[in-house]
């Protein structure tokens, strides 16, 4: 259903999702949901982790379980929803169902890019000040820093949304992807959307690019920090704490400039799909896996919970 330009409440939009696959459907919708449940339940698997042992009740491990809780919501924006399409055969979704799934989908990455920016800058304090770390990361500048990283997530997707509010939609009405993306409904409207696209350049400034610049920083010190050292067990030491969290920052942070900077020709909005579902719907189900394989931390959490269930039974 297409809506007019005096009320935009009432639009009406088709996600194609992955109907280009047919055959595939089945076969589609069980790996998805899959990845959707391992997700789920690896991340609640950290959290609760996390929250029961004594021993990882520190910085890092905060800013952790925060990443873990944003990913399970990070994923749940679009995952059921792009599951129950699967069997559709209307698969329509209402301009507002459209405006806060974005909302949802936009704040909780903007938190994530602040968040990773927070962890760079633990692990800066970590390695580059290791006699002031706890002084420095004070469970207090913690709670600061994710709560600032929600706040500011929050806000930079309410500017969006308010715009995009002011958007008309008068036709066509089908998006070729399996959620409500920025730049598939720029292309939709018939409105003027110079504006809108100067305030999304102005965000992906101030939330991308000096996100990045901090993180850069942050590891160019760790770097400089940890050739300094002369043990070569004391480097590999350190680079393995840094490892998990460059690995997540390269993964999100590339993903999103793939999608948000490529132009938004015919060919590359099918691309931009499944580069969508790296982002959305891998990453989030990655994320523990990586930075769990080489942690010793969280190894030796995992064997002291082993013995303690074990000592129970026998």
């Amino acid at each position: 259903m297409s809506g007019g330009r005096n009320s935009t409440m009432i639009v009406k939009f088709i996600l194609l999702g992955f109907s280009e696959f047919p055959t595939f459907t089945i076969v589609l919708f069980s790996v998805f949901l899959g990845i959707y449940l391992v997700t789920v339940s690896w991340n609640v698997g950290l959290i609760t982790l996390i929250r029961l042992d004594s021993h990882l009740h520190t910085p890092m491990y905060f800013f952790l379980s925060n990443l873990s809780l944003l990913d399970i919501c990070y994923v749940s924006t679009t995952a059921p929803r792009m599951l129950s399409d699967f069997f559709k055969k209307q698969k329509s979704i209402s301009f507002m169902g459209c405006a806060m799934q974005y909302f949802f989908f936009s704040s909780l990455g903007l938190t994530e890019c602040c968040l990773l920016t927070a962890m760079a800058y633990d692990r800066y304090a970590a390695i580059c000040n290791p006699l002031f770390y706890t002084a420095i990361m004070s469970p207090t500048l913690c709670v600061q820093m994710v709560a600032g990283s929600y706040t500011t997530g929050l806000f930079g997707s309410f500017i969006q949304l308010c715009i995009l509010f002011q958007l008309h939609f008068c036709g066509p009405n089908v998006i070729n992807h399996f959620f409500c993306d920025l730049p598939q409904l720029l292309i939709l409207s018939c409105s003027d959307t110079f504006f809108f696209r100067v305030i999304v350049s102005v965000l992906t400034v101030i939330f991308g690019l000096t996100s990045s610049l901090i993180i850069m920083i942050s590891y160019g010190y760790i770097v400089t920090t940890i050739l300094k050292i002369t043990s070569a067990k004391g480097r590999s030491k350190a680079f393995n704490t840094c490892a998990s969290h460059l690995t997540a920052v390269i993964l999100f942070f590339g993903s999103g400039i793939f999608v948000y900077m490529y132009p938004n020709s015919d060919d590359s909005l099918s691309q931009n799909k499944m580069a969508s579902v790296l982002y959305t719907v891998i990453i989030p189900m990655l994320n523990p896996l990586i930075y769990s394989l080489r942690n010793k931390d969280i190894k030796d959490a995992l064997h002291r919970w082993k013995k303690r269930i074990f000592s129970w039974f026998y």
